[in-house]
């Protein structure tokens, strides 16, 4: 244990792990960001989300001289509210950094998927990095299932664990990750801000719901396919309050860190997708993130801002915006948040 502490709970590993990873990109992201606050004023928006967040601060900044804030992100493909904790906790220790966080959500309303999202140990994964001893039980404790909590309790207290196939990876190659790491320090902020969406598109898009069947445009890819499959398409799961808990948990703790902050929380609900599941497929029975909107502080941006974009040719696949889509989401959202700190009316 004395030699994983060494390694694995001081900087000197977490320097080198493989920045294409998941916490490879959670950690260089924590650190562009950081570095970003002292290159920029007060006015500071930051985002959360994973990769259905389509948007690019370069292209909302373009628009800085009129909304007046500056946006950055601190989200990463695949991460969720557990992860997004424990970025901004060490991205903002005194929870007065930014103006606001934004947060994009699927839906407001509570719907459950296939499995209980508490129990996605990938969020070990992303986080391990950012856990301090005082963070095992609490964190062990926010999982359901007794072998999911046996293998988060076990990485967060032996984090070597958790790098296993990392450090196998980089003792096979030393000098070819530490000049890999080297690189993405240098390039990772220019790399992320010049980044151009794929302009492929979903035109001629077609789902009939009540036959269940899907036209895809000519020369579909098997991503497109199969994101609408997966993201669209699905038959609703049985409905038992999983989703609502997850969220009730870890969005309240991040309300609970900025309670008594000038930060305002903004949730905002993200395009739907290249065309729009029928709203009667399942009965959702609950709106925790509406009710976290009741709190001080907390604000929703009106669900249907953003139901202009919800069409295919604004779609590469089921699930992401392309480059034309990214453009007009990234100039819509900069707009809805800064009149919504100008003190318009955000939707409850």
């Amino acid at each position: 244990m004395g030699a994983d502490a060494l390694l694995f709970r001081t900087p000197l590993y977490p320097s080198y792990l493989e920045p294409d990873s998941s916490t490879g990109v959670f950690e260089m992201t924590l650190r562009r960001e950081l570095e970003a606050q002292s290159q920029v004023g007060d006015n500071l928006v930051v985002t959360l989300g994973d990769s259905r967040f389509g948007y690019h601060p370069r292209l909302a900044n373009q628009l800085t001289g009129e909304t007046g804030y500056v946006f950055r992100t601190a989200g990463a493909a695949g991460s969720d509210a557990r992860g997004w904790y424990y970025m901004m906790r060490d991205l903002d220790p005194t929870a007065r950094r930014y103006r606001a966080i934004v947060i994009g959500m699927n839906d407001y309303d509570d719907e459950d998927g296939s499995y209980d999202q508490a129990d996605d140990t990938r969020a070990l994964h992303y986080v391990i990095a950012r856990l301090r001893w005082s963070d095992v039980l609490q964190f062990t404790a926010s999982f359901h299932d007794i072998r999911a909590r046996w293998e988060v309790f076990r990485g967060s207290i032996l984090k070597g664990i958790v790098y296993q196939s990392d450090l196998l990876a980089f003792l096979s190659h030393p000098r070819k990750r530490i000049d890999y790491v080297h690189l993405s320090r240098r390039g990772y902020a220019q790399w992320t801000h010049d980044y151009e969406e794929s302009p492929r598109s979903m035109t001629g898009l077609q789902v009939d719901w009540v036959a269940w069947t899907a036209t895809f445009p000519p020369g579909a890819d098997q991503i497109q396919v199969q994101t609408v499959k997966d993201f669209l398409m699905y038959k609703p799961y049985a409905q038992n309050g999983w989703t609502a808990a997850y969220r009730r948990l870890w969005f309240g703790r991040l309300l609970d860190r900025y309670r008594d902050s000038p930060t305002r929380i903004i949730f905002l609900r993200l395009p739907r997708g290249p065309v729009v599941r029928p709203a009667d497929l399942v009965h959702k029975k609950s709106s925790s993130i509406r009710e976290l909107a009741s709190q001080p502080g907390v604000t929703l941006i009106d669900e249907h801002a953003f139901d202009s974009l919800e069409h295919p040719e604004l779609f590469k696949d089921g699930l992401h915006l392309n480059r034309e889509g990214v453009a007009r989401f990234s100039a819509m959202m900069a707009r809805e948040v800064a009149k919504t700190l100008r003190g318009g009316n955000g939707a409850l």
